[in-house]
């Protein structure tokens, strides 16, 4: 376990400003970025899970509300993708403007439609983005377009009893030319609430983000 170290920063975008927290343990090899699921915010209790755990795996996280409250409280903005998209990429270049994170390399957690900004953001990045992790997520609301561009590592984790939300990723991971993962979660639902399947989900993406994004101070070319 680390000493506390997480920080609420404000990140301004066209609206105004955004609020995240930001948390980076001693020796960070990566920065890992949550976008969040319609009508959730980054109090989300099953993403602040999933970041603990990033934490303890030497990773910093920085989970941010990419709406204003006066836009979350518009329901149909909760699903704009491309506006919850250029938030992602505002938030990805503040980090990359920040001393503590700005040499880090960089991930996207998302879940639910997050997960569809998360891919349409690593897109538009490149290179830039090392690797993707979807809970639960509609990839299928991202751009045919934008899914077709993704060349990241993306992992794609999905409760074996989301039937309608796993079709969707089958389908969505056919478009995805990058390496793409599907892997079923057994005897969860959509939102990991029984017992053991959220742990589950926080120890695929810690795994999966120790794999693809490089450690700092490993040899020059090391994964």
């Amino acid at each position: 376990m680390h000493a506390a170290t997480e920080q609420l920063v404000r990140i301004p975008v066209d609206a105004g400003l955004i609020e995240g927290a930001l948390d980076c343990p001693p020796d960070s090899q990566g920065l890992v970025l949550f976008a969040h699921g319609s009508g959730s915010s980054r109090h989300s209790p099953r993403n602040n899970h999933v970041a603990r755990v990033l934490r303890e795996r030497g990773l910093a996280t920085l989970l941010v509300d990419l709406l204003t409250p006066e836009e979350d409280r518009v329901y149909a903005t909760r699903f704009d993708i491309p506006l919850l998209t250029q938030r992602l990429l505002d938030v990805t270049d503040w980090a990359r403007r920040q001393p503590a994170t700005a040499l880090l390399p960089m991930g996207y957690f998302g879940a639910s439609t997050g997960a569809a900004a998360a891919l349409s953001a690593a897109a538009s990045q490149g290179a830039g983005i090392r690797a993707v992790v979807s809970r639960g997520g509609r990839p299928d609301l991202a751009p045919a377009r934008d899914l077709a561009r993704v060349q990241c590592p993306t992992l794609l984790l999905v409760g074996a009893c989301d039937e309608e939300v796993l079709a969707l990723n089958r389908c969505a991971a056919a478009h995805m030319p990058g390496p793409t993962h599907l892997t079923i979660v057994p005897g969860a639902t959509h939102l990991f609430e029984e017992p053991g399947t959220l742990e589950a989900v926080a120890r695929l993406a810690a795994d999966w983000f120790a794999q693809h994004l490089p450690t700092r101070g490993a040899p020059s070319g090391a994964q």
